[in-house]
């Protein structure tokens, strides 16, 4: 078909077709190895030797029956503390007596405990095997 432009000169017109390629791309999942895991729990009995401290107090009573000039005061010989115990007794004057001496020793004891005890520990085990082909399905795809 013919027309014609301004100048009045007769064109030619042609249609061409447009074409449109497109492309489509999708994922698919494809089961291709299956793991198992197997986990076992093992149970080991150890023997444990501890060392366990045991503290006593002794005390000891010690009647002394002496008259001081002043008031004694708690002391310490080695692992024992003396607190003495005084009265007031009424003489013609006034004096101190120490009555008593109460020690305490604090003795300490090492022994050792055997017991025993449950330790356990878990392992795991991997298994694999591969999954089923598709014979209909081409591997390249």
């Amino acid at each position: 078909m013919a027309e014609a432009d301004r100048t009045g000169r007769l064109v030619e017109e042609k249609v061409v077709p447009v074409v449109e390629e497109t492309a489509v791309v999708y994922k698919e999942r494809v089961v291709t190895e299956r793991v198992r895991l197997h986990k076992t729990v093992h149970e080991d009995q150890e023997v444990l030797d501890i060392p366990v401290q045991a503290e006593a107090v002794e005390v000891e009573r010690v009647p002394v029956g002496r008259w001081l000039d002043a008031p004694a005061g708690i002391r310490r010989e080695g692992d024992t503390t003396v607190y003495p115990v005084m009265e007031e007794v009424l003489v013609v004057e006034k004096r101190l007596r120490l009555v008593e001496e109460v020690r305490v020793t604090h003795r300490r004891v090492t022994r050792h405990v055997r017991e025993e005890v449950a330790l356990r520990r878990e392992e795991i085990t991997v298994e694999r095997e591969a999954a089923p082909r598709d014979p209909g399905r081409d591997p390249g795809t």
